[in-house]
Formats: C-alpha cells, structure tokens, sequence
C-alpha cells in the first residue's frame, strides 16, 4: 500500500514538475530578483545601479513575465536606447493595440456621444505613467522604477492582480544618459565614506542637464521628444506620475495637491481629480504609518506653469504627479524643522526628525505608486470618461463664442465699475459690468490661428507647428490658397482650429499668460512662481500669425497626429545668373550659409538700405554654390532667389569666425543649450574653460567669445547683475581628464584677459548675468532699476516695488546695426529679472555705446507677470560697446533661452559671422 501511494504521489510530482517547466518555457524564465541581477537589494546604502545594468534587467523581466512587454521609445542624446516596460495583466497585454485605441479615442473626444463615450470606457482601461530617472542626481527616481516594476510583476497579492486587470502602466526611464553617468561617477569609489553624487564632470543630460524637464512643450531634446511621443501621440494616459528629489526640510515627500495659483486656460476637472489623487496617495502613507508628506502650501510647487513633464500634461487633460522625496544611497538626515511638527492641512501626519536611508525612499515610492494605480483601478469608468469629457469641453468651447477669465478680465470689469461710480456714487455692482468686458465680442476667445506660408521665416514657424505636433495637437494645412477677412492666404499655410481636445495647450502656446498679483500679503514681496510666469511660444519664436474669432472653413487637410511637417524651399534659377539671395529675417539662413563657408563657396552681405533687407545674404554664381544651395532649399525649406545682376549696394564679405563658448566643469545649462544650437544651425564653436581664458593670448586663438548668463560675476562692491557661482572640487578628488576644466572667471586675471582680447580687436557677446562685464570694464553705463534709499545711497530697487520673473516682454530693436540684421523694428524677449542699463549722453552722443534693445514704454509686458513694469520704461537692455578695437555685446534678456527664443537667435547668429572687407556692388 505504502509502495502503491509512493509510486502514485512520485508521479504526480513528476507530472507536476513537467507542468512547472512547461509554463516557464511558455511564460519565460523565473523572474529574477533585483538582488539576484544586481547584487544588492535596490534601496541599500551606497549602491547605485548604473543604466546598463538597468536595461539588462528590464529585458529579462520582460522575457521572463508575461506581465511585461518592452518597448524601445528611440535614441538618447548619446544613442543609447530609452527603453519602457508596458506593465499588465497578460490578457490585456495581448490586446495592447485595443486599449492603445480606446485610451486615444476617448482623449480626443472626436466623433463620440456621451453615450459611445461610456461605453468605451467601461470597456477601457486605465492608462497610468510612471517614470523615473529624469533628473538623474535625483537617484531614488531610477531605482524605485526598478523596485516597483520587479513589485508589479512578481507579487501574487489580490491588490497587484486587481491592478493588473484593470490599469495599463507605462513605466518609463526618462534619462538613461544621466543613470550611466552618476551611477559610474558615485560606485567608482571604494570606500562608501567617498562616494557622492557631488561635482559630476558634466551635465547628466548631454546638453541641458536639469532643464530636461523644462523641455516638454518644444521638445528638442530626443528623450523629450521619446516620452513625448508616448504621452501624446501614442498613448495619452489619465494620469502622470514624474518622480523627482528633494521635500521641503522636515518633511519626507511633497505631492498633490499644490499651492495656487493654477493655469486658468485647462479643465476645472484637473483640479479636482489631482485633488483626488493627492487624497489616495497622503491616505495611503497615513495608513501604512509612513509620516511626512506634505502638500499645498507645505511646498513650492503649483500648476501654473507649462514645460514640465508632469506640467505639460495638465494642458492635455491629464493628472499630473509630482512628488519630491528626500533621499541618498549614502544615509541622510530629516532635519528638525520646528514649525512642520504640527499637524495641519499642509501635513497631517508630520515626522520627527531622524536618521534615513536609501530603502525607506524607495519603500515609501512603491507605495505612492501603488496608492495611484490603485486609484485608477477602482476609478477606471470615471478616469477615462473625465478624460473624454475634459476633451468634449475643450471642443466645445472652441466651436462656440467664449470668455475666458483671468486677472486682466477681472480688473477690467472693476475698473469698468470704477469709472461708472464717479458718476453715480450709488450704483451697484451689477451683471452689466460684467457682460460689458465677457461678453464683448473683440474679446472672443480664437476659433482658429493662421501661420501664413508668406511670412519671411516660414522655417521657423513650421518648428513651432512641429512642437504642436509632437504635443499632439491637430493642425491643418491648406491644400490651395484661400481668403479670411479680406486677407489672402497662400497654399501650405497653416491652421489650428481651437475646437480641438487639447485646446488649453493650443491656447497656451499662442496666447499671453495672464499671472495674477501674488504676494506673501498685501504689501509685501512676491511669491515667487515655481517656474517662468509667462512663456508664450509663438511670441518667443517670433511667429507670425493670425487670430481667427470667427467660424473657418476652407481648402484644410488635417495633417496626422504626430507626423512632423517640413516646409518645401523654393530654389528659383534666372538666365543669365549672376548668383543668389538668402534672407537674414530667415533663421536658417544662417544654416546654408554655414554650410557654404565650410565648402569654401564665396558669400557675401548687403551694408546699406536698398530694395533688399539689411544684411542680405548674396552668393555669387557657380556649379558649387548652385549644388549645394539646391540641396540646402530642399533640406531646410528656404527661399533660394536667384539674380541676373549681383546687388547694387555695397557688401562686405562673411567670414567664419573662431567662436570659443564659456562653459564651465560639470556644465553649464545655459552654455549647453547654446551648444545645441550651434549644432542645429551648423555653427562651430570650441567650448573654452576659466583655466584657458586666464591663460591670456586670446586673440591668437579666437575672434569671438560668447557669455552666458552666470559666467562673469559682479565686480566687488560694485553693479550687479545675477549671478550664481557653482561650487568647485579640488583637484585631487576628481579624474586628471577634467583638471584643466576646473576654475571660475576671475576679477584679477579672467577680466584682465578679456579686456586684452577686446582691445586688440576680438569681440565678446554677453548675455543676462553676463552683461557684468560692462561694469568690469567700467562703460558708461549703470544700473537702471535703482532708487535713492533714506540714507542717500543708491539701492537697487526692492522686490515690493519692481518683480519680473521669468516673462515676455516687448523691447524696440535697431534693425540697422550689423549685430541686428534680419530682425524686427520690435521684438519679443524672454526677460527673467534681467540686466537694464541707463546710457550716459555723453557716450551716446560720441557712439561709444550704441543701443540694440531698449524700452520704449511703460507697459512693455506681453505675457507673464511684471509687477512695477513702468520702471524699465527708457532702459536700454541690450547693447553694442567701442573697447579699443573690439566689440562688447550686451544683453541682459535670455536671447536663447531654453532654445525656445528663436525670435533673437539673429543677435547671436550675426555676432558669429565677420563684417570682413567692403567690396562694391554692381556696376
């Protein structure tokens, strides 16, 4: 008997055994444990997984889960792959391509009742978003991806399957460039008393570094535009959660919901589903007894403004998370904070101060995690039917008249009662006065924009339509030409109709941001915005346009989701040619003209007024110039004309010129985004360190020396302008590769050496901060934004009385000096607080200083906040300076800011180029 059960049970072990096998073969391996793959457990003290070891890992998670699909979402600045596990039950998973279509469906709002709508989701699932690694010194973000993605794809538990069943999670890395990086720099020393995430070589982005998250409505960089791909193309998740460090001091982690103000151009539904989220993700933590999340006005963070990863979202109908979490694979403290230790709405559940480690971080990131997924499980029908109904709402205004309100409206309406009241002191404050501002009809919100094909840098604004696209807004294109309000309209212009899901975005991008009056109370100083207070991408990139307040119908194509536009160039040929015209009001100009020099093809500019604008590009005739230039149309979608005679006014032969561009060791950002730019625009210039600047000889090595904001510090007890100088290791503690990098402009020998370089004829264009070397070298010139204190002395003037954060402002322009050509009479600047000058007449009489921008008005503002406005009014803000036989450029507005200012990028692309010998015009 005993041999009989023996047997049988041996058997059925065997078959059991066999059945195991045949599962791992059919479903993958075993799911291997951090632990096993990496050989620590994610979250233990002084270890850090590097990228490589990441993707390894996730390519056998995916292998070995039928939980797990990888998706390769493109190339890294530095070519590696951005990879991202798609995360789900594996019935969901094999129908991937339905709920992909379902999710779209319902962000859109195209076509669908409310009925069709419901339907569709309760047939749907909730689309959730989790990243990490973004911000790459931020290391919790990279490592609870890892840790929550083996969680989700491991445990057994009835809330993980619940979650599987009913969510789709996209869990995507966001840097995989800068994991490598400060993983490698951290584990490279031995001894965990050494290791530190400090004083890293160089940007852990390649070019922007921490402004990788102040790229996602542009999305210039490849990884901005990967993830953008997913979230507005591809995807569109309800909701996304981005993973950043640190919490306020005291407190564990920051989350929803955030302090005021909030963008009044989206969906109130934003408001109160992150309302919702928030609640899940504080309850969560207060029942697990994990203390210390903060929220509203326990932090720093609101929902004004656009360009992050998980603000640009807002503008899309979508639930945007952010958390900032303390934490550091080397054990960290939570400081004592005196005033967080009681209880309110801002934090619930405070926590003392204490000792912490790398794996509470990670352990309190899984629940937060888990605490949105499963929200959105349970709240799946309503997540995605919120979605269709913020779209539906968006379309609907957009079809119809409609007022939106903001500040501006707000004090017209009081002022409007104001007015009134002086005729009859006891009028009331009725519905009137409000129909007359929100329902006047000059006040509509558009229906539609127009970009005219016509406009002299149509390049430039098929960029800005590319940046809608890659945002997945829908644009149009028109297939003939066509006429709106008396005004003709070529074939291949642009229209983008309001009446459109993603209309807060649409509007955001065209129209002024209208920041309300923020202070810490009445009288007091500003609260700072978290971010820039106006941003305006159409104003920034000098895009011109037409606002359409009425219904438009036309000869219109809709051009499909995500498909990135190129502008056809013309190449117009004459008989008998004498050569080609290029226009300076075109940026890419610049481009072919790069191209040009580099082959050696002969180009030259116009120095005087005539028919053709200032500064007009003329390349003389020949089967070189005429390849090329019919490639380059093509490529860049410029306007090639040719000539039958070579231009009549004088010209001076363009010359490439030596360009070094200030950068310091680790990198800077404002210097890397210009680096960009010199790429795309085929620029070349040699990145130049403080060590090789104080070394002197400049003017043997280059002709031009370009500034960013931060590089040149005040001089002591003197003018300033901002300027934040970056901490410095020794020697000795990092690698002898990036020794030579190491230093900071000097007072005593940097400005001595730029001002032998000036002197023997080189040029230096400064920019923001920068602008301090006119102090430096002592021009007359001086701080305009000043007063007279009560002690007689000159003090700047204090932020209750002057406050510009990061806004667009109006300057006027002289177009006819060489550093300007191709630009407008007026211009729109990105303006931070930045450098304003009062001339002195005497300089200005002799020509020392010419001005470039300045402001004419006392209500320059276009978009933003700028709180005691009328003070700039005068101000020269940008500036051209006789230092011996040398040029100092001068501006103090961020002329490329974020590569998103497209509209000044001439300032600096015409400092570039030299004004070489004069040579006549035609005969």
């Amino acid at each position: 008997m005993d041999t009989i059960y023996t047997r049988i049970s041996s058997l059925w072990f065997l078959t059991m055994a066999l059945f195991v096998i045949n599962l791992s073969s059919t479903f993958g391996q075993k799911i291997p444990t951090p632990k096993e793959h990496f050989g620590f457990t994610i979250g233990d003290d002084y270890h850090l997984a590097t990228y490589t070891q990441t993707e390894t890992y996730f390519k056998k998670l995916a292998a070995a889960s039928p939980r797990a699909n990888l998706v390769d979402m493109g190339l890294t600045e530095e070519g590696r792959h951005q990879y991202m596990l798609v995360v789900s039950s594996p019935e969901n998973l094999k129908d991937l391509a339905k709920y992909k279509a379902i999710s779209q469906q319902l962000a859109r709002a195209e076509g669908l009742t409310d009925e069709q709508a419901r339907a569709q989701a309760k047939a749907g699932k909730a689309v959730v978003w989790i990243d990490g690694g973004l911000h790459a010194t931020e290391t919790v973000g990279a490592h609870q991806l890892i840790e929550t993605a083996y969680q989700l794809v491991s445990r057994q538990d009835a809330e993980t399957k619940r979650i599987l069943d009913d969510v789709i999670i996209l869990m995507a890395h966001a840097n995989p460039d800068g994991q490598e990086l400060v993983s490698d720099w951290y584990m490279r020393e031995k001894k965990d008393e050494k290791k530190s995430t400090d004083f890293l070589p160089r940007l852990y982005q390649k070019y922007i570094g921490h402004d990788n998250n102040r790229d996602f409505f542009m999305m210039n960089m490849s990884e901005s535009w990967n993830i953008g791909r997913q979230l507005y193309v591809e995807w569109i998740p309800q909701i996304v959660y981005n993973h950043h460090q640190s919490g306020p001091a005291g407190t564990v982690v920051a989350g929803p919901p955030y302090r005021d103000p909030f963008n009044y151009v989206y969906d109130p539904l934003i408001i109160t589903s992150l309302d919702a989220v928030g609640a899940a993700m504080n309850s969560r933590l207060n029942a697990e007894n994990k203390p210390g999340y903060t929220q509203r006005a326990g932090s720093v963070y609101s929902t004004w403004w656009n360009g992050g990863l998980r603000t640009a979202p807002y503008f899309h109908n979508m639930i945007g998370i952010l958390t900032e979490i303390i934490g550091s694979p080397t054990p960290d403290t939570i400081p004592l904070v005196p005033h967080r230790l009681i209880p309110n709405g801002s934090q619930t559940f405070p926590i003392a101060p204490q000792v912490w480690h790398f794996r509470q971080s990670i352990d309190y990131s899984v629940s937060l995690n888990y605490a949105v997924l499963n929200h959105a499980s349970r709240m799946r029908d309503e997540l995605l039917f919120n979605a269709y109904r913020m779209g539906k709402n968006a379309i609907e205004r957009g079809q119809r008249d409609y007022w939106a309100l903001s500040p501006k409206r707000i004090k017209e309406i009081e002022e409007s009662y104001a007015e009134a009241k002086k005729k009859n002191s006891k009028l009331k404050l009725t519905e009137a006065f409000y129909d007359s501002v929100m329902t006047d009809p000059a006040l509509r919100d558009p229906r539609a924009y127009i970009l005219s094909a016509s406009q002299s840098d149509f390049p430039t604004a098929t960029k800005f339509v590319n940046a809608l696209i890659k945002s997945g807004v829908q644009v149009h294109r028109a297939t003939a030409d066509f006429t709106v309000d008396k005004k003709k309209y070529p074939k291949g212009s642009y229209v983008v109709m309001t009446a459109q899901a993603f209309r807060p975005h649409v509007l955001d991008m065209f129209e002024p941001q209208d920041h309300p009056n923020d202070f810490q109370y009445p009288g007091g100083p500003p609260v700072r915005p978290y971010d820039a207070a106006g941003w305006t991408l159409a104003y920034q990139m000098g895009v011109q346009f037409d606002r359409i307040l009425n219904d438009l119908k036309g000869p219109f194509q809709p051009i499909p989701y995500g498909e990135l536009q190129h502008p056809a160039g013309t190449f117009e040929a004459v008989n008998p040619l004498a050569g080609y015209l290029l226009n300076p009001e075109t940026n890419d100009s610049f481009t072919a003209v790069n191209d040009l020099l580099k082959a050696n093809v002969d180009v030259f500019r116009t120095t005087e007024p005539s028919d053709l604008a200032l500064g007009t590009f003329f390349v003389p005739a020949g089967e070189q110039a005429k390849a090329m230039l019919g490639k380059v149309s093509n490529d860049l979608g410029i306007h090639v004309q040719g000539v039958k005679q070579r231009p009549t006014v004088p010209m001076v032969k363009v010359e490439p010129l030596r360009v070094g561009l200030w950068d310091n060791y680790g990198g800077s950002m404002p210097s890397g985004w210009v680096r960009w730019l010199s790429e795309q625009f085929h620029f070349p210039v040699e990145v130049v360190y403080a060590p090789t600047l104080d070394a002197g000889d400049l003017r043997k090595k280059f002709d031009v020396l370009l500034f960013v904001t931060s590089a040149i510090p005040a001089p002591p007890g003197g003018e300033t302008g901002r300027y934040r100088s970056q901490r410095m290791p020794k020697a000795n503690d990092i690698p002898k590769e990036y020794r030579d990098q190491l230093g900071r402009i000097s007072v005593d020998t940097t400005i001595t050496e730029l001002k032998k370089f000036l002197e023997a004829g080189g040029t230096v264009l400064t920019i923001g901060s920068s602008t301090n070397l006119a102090y430096h070298l002592k021009l007359p010139v001086r701080n305009k934004l000043v007063e007279i204190n009560s002690d007689g002395k000159e003090t700047r003037l204090p932020s209750e009385k002057y406050y510009i954060p990061g806004s667009i402002l109006r300057v006027s322009v002289d177009s006819t000096r060489a550093i300007s050509w191709g630009m407008p009479s007026q211009a729109d600047v990105y303006f931070e607080n930045s450098p304003v000058f009062d001339v002195a007449p005497d300089a200005l009489a002799r020509g020392d200083i010419k001005p470039i921008l300045w402001f004419d008005t006392a209500t320059p503002l276009r978009s933003g906040w700028a709180w005691g406005q009328s003070y700039l009014q005068g101000g020269v803000t940008g500036f051209e300076a006789k230092v011996g036989a040398g040029k100092l450029y001068a501006f103090g507005p961020e002329i490329t800011f974020r590569a998103q200012s497209h509209g000044t990028l001439k300032l600096v692309f015409n400092a570039l180029y030299s004004t070489g010998t004069t040579v006549g015009g035609a005969d």
